[in-house]
C-alpha cells in the first residue's frame, strides 16, 4: 500500500530539520545499512509534533491496510492495538541497506522525508527494492503478470506499507544531499 500525505510538505521541513538535528547527537546504529546512519527505535520523540502526527499516519494507514485485508477474506476486523517501533535512515552518498526482512512484526513500511538530490538524468532518487518472498514462484508462477521484484520510487511525504516478512533492500544512493527515510514496524497486539 502506498500513499502520499497531504501534509507531507510542512511534516518534512521539520522532520528533516529534526532528524539531521538528532543525528549529530551520535554515531546511531548498524543494522542493515552500510554506511549511514540509523536512529534508535522508538517513537519518533525527538521529532516533536511532526513525528507525534507522522505516527498517528503510520497507524491510519496500518488500520485500513488490515481492514481492507482482512475484509478481502470476508472477515470483519476487530480493532487491533499495535506495539510501533519506528527510526530515522539518512543515507548520504554511497549508503546503502542490505537486504532483510523484519521479523517480529505485523507490517512494516518507510515514509519519505527527502529523496535527496539524484543525479541529472536517474528518475527521483534511490528506490526501495521489494523482493517476493518466495523465490520459487519467480521463474514459474506467471513471471509476466507476477513479477518477482516491486521498486518503489521515493517521494516526500510518501509512506509505503508491506507485510514485514518481505525481503527489501534499498541500492547505494547517490547525490550530494542525504536521503532521509523512516522506517517502522508495526506488531498487532496480541502478537501474532
Amino acid at each position: 500500500m502506498r500513499h502520499v500525505w497531504s501534509d507531507g510538505e510542512r511534516l518534512n521541513k521539520e522532520l528533516r530539520s529534526a532528524i539531521l538535528e538528532h543525528e549529530r547527537s551520535g554515531p546511531g546504529r548498524s543494522r542493515t545499512n552500510v554506511g549511514g546512519w540509523h536512529s534508535q527505535p522508538g517513537d519518533l520523540e525527538f521529532c516533536g509534533a511532526a513525528g507525534k502526527r507522522l505516527i498517528d499516519h503510520m497507524v491510519e494507514m496500518t488500520n485500513i491496510a488490515t481492514f481492507k485485508l482482512m475484509q478481502g477474506y470476508g472477515q470483519q476486523p476487530p480493532p487491533f492495538s499495535w506495539t510501533i517501533q519506528a527510526w530515522a535512515n539518512v543515507n548520504r552518498n554511497g549508503d546503502f541497506n542490505r537486504t532483510h526482512t523484519h521479523p517480529g512484526s505485523t507490517w512494516s513500511g518507510t515514509y519519505y522525508v527527502d529523496t535527496g538530490d539524484p543525479p541529472e538524468g536517474s528518475e527521483n532518487g534511490t528506490p526501495l527494492n521489494l523482493m517476493d518472498p518466495c523465490q520459487g514462484r519467480a521463474n514459474t508462477f506467471f513471471p509476466i503478470l507476477v513479477p518477482s521484484v516491486a521498486y518503489v520510487r521515493p517521494e516526500p511525504g510518501l509512506m509505503v506499507l508491506f507485510p514485514s516478512y518481505v525481503p527489501h533492500m534499498v541500492y547505494a544512493h547517490r547525490g550530494n544531499r542525504p536521503r532521509i527515510s523512516i522506517a517502522f514496524n508495526m506488531r498487532k497486539e496480541p502478537f501474532p
